[in-house]
């Protein structure tokens, strides 16, 4: 189960996303051949980069490519609200909120490791 903030703020953060894809053709090309090809899956990932448009674009372009993707915020003043929503909105395990406190933000890292990852990235 995700730990966000609020849902409700879903729509935005989906119209964010949609707005950065238009920006990204390399990670959209490589989106429509992890498509075709699932290299991860069966995968579990573990993000934990600065939660905004641009990298929410990158965990979905990992789910679309076959991986299960659990997603945290490096930095709790840099997390998007918004795009949290929307990430959880499309079955996204997310364990981030803007402002979380030092011992919120060490908890949603450990989420986000007690997923298993195979794969971490981290920025």
């Amino acid at each position: 189960m995700s730990t966000i903030r609020d849902i409700s703020l879903a729509p935005l953060g989906h119209k964010r996303i949609e707005w950065v894809k238009d920006f990204m053709p390399v990670l959209s090309a490589l989106r429509e051949r992890f498509i075709r090809e699932q290299p991860f899956r069966g995968l579990r990932v573990s993000v934990c980069v600065h939660l905004e448009a641009k990298t929410a674009y990158l965990a979905l372009v990992l789910r679309d490519g076959g991986a299960t993707v659990s997603v945290t915020g490096s930095n709790p003043l840099s997390t998007k609200d918004d795009i949290c929503a929307a990430l959880v909105e499309d079955g996204m395990d997310v364990h981030a909120f803007f402002g979380a406190t030092e011992e919120e933000y060490y908890e949603h890292i450990r989420r986000v490791l007690e997923f298993k990852p195979h794969i971490i990235i981290d920025d």
